[in-house]
């Protein structure tokens, strides 16, 4: 997604520091302009990861920056269920010796999706802070990866967290065609047959609203995280490709 940062010509939003119990001040206090922004800090940490996301809450800066953490009205997100699977990608997935696999390679997929130009975006939001609060979440069972490799070669992938229930996309990567669309399609496959039922996209994107995305009101948004987050987190244990779902979704069989 592009950065639709501003400068603040007005009051400034809630300012984080460093060891407050849950800093974060109700979403309904986000900006109307920049759209969504609720708080600033100085910098992200482990801590603020954790409070931030199960409430629906993300950062979202460049390393020059002060950190601003975002509550975005409408929210994007896909319901599992409703992936659209175009009879190209079914094709290009039977054509190509694809390999699907999650967790194998997650910092390199942080780094493509830092890395990869985006139209409209200069520069990337995965700081250095970020990253590392994001491979520590790793071990703590929270963060998660998507790779799609192509002759034992790293292509594709996406990475995002998990609590509870609820998976948060974050971002993608393609290095060839159709690789970022098949670690979706493997993502909400999955996720679905685990019985988790939506992806937060956070913003929404031409390429998400093709493959199913929709809008939601923070409002709606909000109550269905509630509830999804509330459930057993057992995302240490579910995270297994089943190559019989994958060639029962992609290759129709």
């Amino acid at each position: 997604m592009s950065k639709p940062w501003r400068s603040l010509d007005t009051h400034l939003p809630a300012w984080l520091e460093d060891g407050i119990q849950q800093p974060f001040p109700p979403s309904s206090l986000a900006f109307d302009d920049p759209p969504g922004l609720l708080a600033l800090s100085s910098r992200i940490t482990v801590d603020l990861l954790r409070q931030a996301y199960p409430r629906g809450i993300f950062p979202w800066s460049a390393d020059d920056e002060p950190v601003t953490w975002w509550s975005p009205e409408p929210r994007a997100v896909l319901y599992t269920s409703d992936i659209k699977i175009r009879r190209s990608l079914r094709q290009a997935w039977r054509q190509q010796p694809w390999q699907i696999s999650f967790n194998q390679a997650l910092p390199a997929v942080l780094d493509y999706c830092a890395k990869c130009p985006r139209p409209g975006q200069d520069g990337t939001w995965l700081r250095q802070d970020l990253q590392a609060g994001l491979l520590a979440l790793h071990q703590q069972g929270h963060v998660h990866s998507v790779e799609v490799w192509l002759n034992e070669q790293l292509v594709g992938g996406l990475y995002g967290l998990s609590f509870g229930q609820m998976f948060f996309g974050e971002s993608m990567f393609s290095l060839v065609p159709n690789s970022s669309k098949l670690a979706l399609v493997a993502l909400a496959s999955h996720l679905q047959h685990w019985g988790w039922p939506l992806i937060d996209c956070q913003v929404a994107s031409d390429h998400l609203m093709s493959m199913g995305a929709i809008e939601l009101s923070r409002t709606d948004f909000e109550r269905q995280l509630k509830q999804q987050i509330a459930l057993p987190d057992r995302s240490r244990t579910v995270w297994q490709i089943d190559p019989t779902l994958l060639n029962k979704v992609l290759g129709g069989v």
